[in-house]
């Protein structure tokens, strides 16, 4: 895709915190949506405390990963899927951006019925209609609010993910034996476990967060005056490589923090009460209100629709620009609708087709577990193809990974892998 057909629109200067925490933030928020409170509350429920493990262990490879998402974009001017289409053959990129929307739509259905259940339990009423409602109040925003403004609503949306925070408070957390589960966490090589930790790594590690990220920063390029790719303007280089660094790691902090809290909620009073049987974020919630009480009930349904209401967009969004880019379109949120109309198509097409998941014989109760698993298998190739490309000279220029982050994104490359390898293994093993 020619960088040059996309045409930057000025926005009003924003104060510096706000410039810092910008598109890692996003990102990091919206990797706890519904499907990932879903996957952390089975984990809590079934597991206990034993795989609380997993978010630490995962924090500095989705940092890492993440940092090279967005230095990808800073660096070139262009999204993952655009560096694809410019770089590699036709069926790579085809098939990178196919998997991507299909993981993509399914988590948006998973998504989208997790909120109409969480609603329906706050205040009763048809779910499928509220499912709806969701779906055309993200495509709504998504397409008519101003770049600038639609950022701040995600940035605020944020705040929605402290209610799990809350909840581990409320409730009574035994954390020496939460300190003692991370430090000598109970492995096991059944089945159920490890796809546990593929799910878990497939939420924290998502494709879409890839994309979604590298396309931001091309999009904050654009709307700041006197900014330029890197390729063009290395002198910008070490402010926007510290800007990033600490943006992507203070947001995948906050992911990563939020997650841990949901699987100690969970584990403290589900798992405490032998309710193991745990598949939906509104099963948890639901659950919680017998256990815990109305209050962590209320608050953790309410954050289900809060996290759903940031993550639509970004799932929308990655796979729209992801698909843009694939076809040389005009693509980005700083644009008018007419300006970007079968960017905008895609946006409302896979929110659509997610909405109408929640009307076939689907079983969302899998949907939710499996979508997070889904993730874990895409990633695999989508970070392969990552972590070449960010090593090419002739793509990054000077601006090829250091040696922490090339250590880095190959080895949470080879943890997926391997995690993904001893699913399939402990699936068809006798």
């Amino acid at each position: 895709m020619d960088t040059l057909t996309r045409e930057p629109v000025k926005q009003p200067n924003r104060p510096k915190l706000l410039q810092v925490m910008g598109p890692g933030l996003i990102t990091g928020a919206s990797d706890d949506d519904p499907s990932g409170i879903a996957t952390y509350s089975q984990v809590g429920a079934q597991f206990g405390y034993g795989l609380a493990w997993t978010l630490l262990f995962s924090y500095p490879l989705m940092a890492a990963i993440q940092e090279i998402s967005a230095r990808i974009g800073r660096v070139t001017g262009c999204g993952i899927a655009g560096n694809l289409q410019r770089h590699y053959p036709r069926w790579l990129s085809t098939s990178v951006v196919s998997l991507l929307l299909i993981a993509n739509i399914i988590n948006l259905g998973a998504d989208l019925g997790a909120m109409g259940a969480a609603l329906k339990l706050l205040i009763s009423g048809p779910a499928l209609l509220y499912v709806c409602g969701f779906g055309l109040l993200t495509v709504t925003l998504e397409v008519f609010t101003r770049y600038a403004r639609y950022v701040s609503i995600l940035k605020w949306l944020c705040l929605s993910l402290f209610s799990y925070v809350i909840c581990a408070f409320v409730v009574k957390v035994p954390w020496t034996e939460v300190g003692w589960a991370v430090i000598w966490p109970p492995l096991s090589v059944k089945p159920d476990y490890i796809v546990a930790i593929v799910a878990v790594m497939g939420t924290t590690i998502s494709p879409y967060l890839f994309f979604w990220q590298a396309e931001q920063e091309v999009e904050d390029e654009l709307e700041r005056p006197g900014a330029h790719p890197l390729t063009h303007a290395p002198w910008e280089a070490p402010a926007e490589f510290t800007r990033i660094r600490i943006d992507t790691y203070l947001g995948m902090a906050l992911s990563n923090t939020i997650a841990f809290f949901i699987v100690v909620t969970t584990a403290a009073t589900l798992h405490a009460h032998g309710l193991n049987d745990i598949q939906t974020s509104a099963q948890a919630a639901e659950a919680l209100r017998a256990v815990a009480g109305p209050l962590t009930f209320v608050i953790f349904a309410a954050g289900i629709i809060g996290t759903g209401l940031l993550t639509l967009p970004v799932l929308a969004g990655s796979g729209a620009y992801a698909v843009g880019e694939l076809f040389a379109w005009r693509v980005g949120l700083a644009r008018l609708p007419l300006q970007a109309k079968a960017f905008y198509g895609v946006i409302a097409a896979a929110t659509a087709i997610g909405v109408g998941l929640n009307f076939t014989s689907i079983d969302p109760v899998k949907a939710l577990f499996w979508s997070a698993v889904l993730n874990g298998v895409v990633a695999v190739p989508v970070m392969i193809v990552m972590m070449h490309l960010s090593m090419r000279t002739s793509i990054m220029s000077r601006f090829t990974l250091p040696l922490v982050l090339r250590v880095l994104g190959w080895v949470a490359t080879g943890v997926m892998a391997a995690t993904v390898i001893a699913m399939i293994v402990a699936w068809i093993a006798p």
